[in-house]
C-alpha cells in the first residue's frame, strides 16, 4: 500500500468528497500499521483539528440556543452535529464548516439583532431585511471567533419545488442529545428529504451526500410512511428516488422494502443516478454544463409541466449575488430577478465551470 498509494492525493480528494473525518477514522483505529509515518502525522493533526473544531462550534450551537430561549426565538438545527451523529454516531465524524439552523422568517431581523449583539458580523445588512430582500442564506461569522453560523427561513429554501411547511417541521421536531444537553433539531424523516434535496441541489458531487443518505437510512428507524409523506408535501418525490438509487448503486444499501416498488419502478431516477455516477468521480472539479444544469433541475422535479416552472423559479429567484452592490435595500426585486439569468450564464459558461 506504501508504494501503491499517494497518500497527499488520497486525503485531498476525501477532503474534496467530505470524507476525510470518516476515512482517517477507518485508517487510524483499524489500518494505522499501514499509513507511511509522514500520512499518519498528518491524518492525525487533521483529525485534531476537526475535532477541536466540532467542540468549539458545539459549545456555541448551545450558547445561541441559551440566548435565543429568552427572545422567544424558536431554531431548529440542520445538518452538521446533528446529521453527523445520528449518521456516524459521532459529532465529529462528518466534515462541516458551519452551524445550519431554521427559524421562521418573521424572526429573522430579530434574530439578526441577536446575533450582532452576541458578537457575528451580518453579511445581510438589517437595511436589505427590512427592505423584504431575500438572500440564499442568512450568513454571520463570529467577529472574533470566525466560527461560522447560517440561518434558513421558509423563503430561503429556493431548491424545495413547493413551499416549506415550517410550521409542521417544527410540530415534527425531535431533540437531539449532546453530552447531557439537547437541542432541537428536524425530524429524521425531515432530515432525510432535506439532505435529499441538498443532493439534488449540488448534482450530487460529494460522495458524502450519498453517504449520508446511506448511513440515515440504514442506521435511523424511520417512519418511512411519514417519509413519502414529507417528500410529497414539497414536491421531492423524485428527489427521494434518486437519493435512495445511488445509496444502492454506490454504497450497496437498497431501498427499504416499504418504499423499494417505488424506487426501482421510477425509470427517470435511474436515468438520473446513472448519470450522476459519470459525475460524482470528479468531485465538483468537472461540472455540468449550464444546458445540462437545466435540464438536471427539470428532470428532478418529475416531469415537465412541473419542471419548467420550476427551472423558471430557479432561474428568476434573486439572491444577495444578485443584488445592486451597495444598493441592495433600495432596487426591487423584480430588477434584481432580470439580471440574474445573465449572471448565471456568466458564472458557469459553457463548460460549467464558474
Amino acid at each position: 500500500m506504501h508504494s501503491s498509494l499517494h497518500w497527499e492525493s488520497f486525503t485531498q480528494l476525501a477532503e474534496d468528497h467530505g470524507m476525510l473525518g470518516l476515512a482517517a477514522s477507518q485508517l487510524l483505529n483499524d489500518h494505522e500499521n499501514l499509513l507511511p509515518p509522514d500520512a499518519a502525522e498528518s491524518i492525525r493533526a487533521w483529525r485534531r483539528g476537526q475535532a477541536l473544531f466540532t467542540l468549539n462550534l458545539m459549545a456555541e450551537m448551545f450558547r445561541l440556543f441559551d440566548a435565543f430561549r429568552p427572545s422567544g426565538i424558536a431554531a431548529l438545527v440542520i445538518k452538521g452535529p446533528v446529521l453527523s451523529l445520528r449518521c456516524y454516531g459521532d459529532a465529529g465524524l462528518r466534515q462541516y464548516g458551519d452551524l445550519d439552523l431554521i427559524v421562521r422568517d418573521r424572526d429573522i431581523l430579530r434574530t439578526t439583532e441577536l446575533m450582532l449583539e452576541l458578537g457575528y458580523e451580518a453579511k445581510v445588512p438589517l437595511a436589505a431585511i427590512r427592505a423584504k430582500k431575500i438572500p440564499g442564506e442568512y450568513v454571520f461569522p463570529h467577529t472574533r471567533s470566525k466560527l461560522l453560523v447560517e440561518f434558513h427561513t421558509e423563503r430561503t429554501f429556493r431548491y424545495h419545488p413547493r413551499p416549506i411547511p415550517l410550521d409542521a417541521l417544527f410540530l415534527r421536531q425531535a431533540q437531539v442529545a449532546f453530552d447531557g444537553r439537547s437541542v432541537p433539531a428536524l425530524c429524521p424523516e425531515d432530515e432525510l428529504i432535506l439532505i435529499c434535496i441538498h443532493g439534488a441541489k449540488h448534482f450530487w458531487e460529494r460522495l458524502i451526500y450519498v453517504a449520508d443518505v446511506a448511513a440515515l437510512v440504514s442506521r435511523q428507524p424511520l417512519d418511512w410512511d411519514l417519509a413519502i409523506t414529507a417528500a410529497r408535501e414539497i414536491g421531492a418525490t423524485r428527489m427521494l428516488h434518486v437519493a435512495l438509487q445511488l445509496a444502492a448503486e454506490v454504497l450497496n444499501v437498497p431501498p427499504p422494502e416499504q418504499i423499494a416498488r417505488f424506487v426501482q419502478s421510477d425509470t427517470v431516477a435511474k436515468q438520473l443516478a446513472t448519470q450522476i455516477l459519470r459525475w460524482l468521480p470528479a468531485a465538483g472539479s468537472a461540472p455540468p454544463s449550464i444546458l445540462q444544469r437545466a435540464a438536471f433541475r427539470m428532470r428532478m422535479r418529475g416531469s415537465i409541466p412541473r419542471g419548467l416552472p420550476y427551472l423558471l423559479r430557479l432561474t428568476l429567484s434573486p439572491t444577495e449575488e444578485d443584488w445592486a452592490v451597495r444598493d441592495e435595500n433600495k432596487r426591487h426585486w423584480f430588477l434584481d430577478s432580470l439580471g440574474r439569468p445573465f449572471r448565471l450564464a456568466k458564472k458557469y459558461g459553457r463548460d460549467g465551470k464558474p
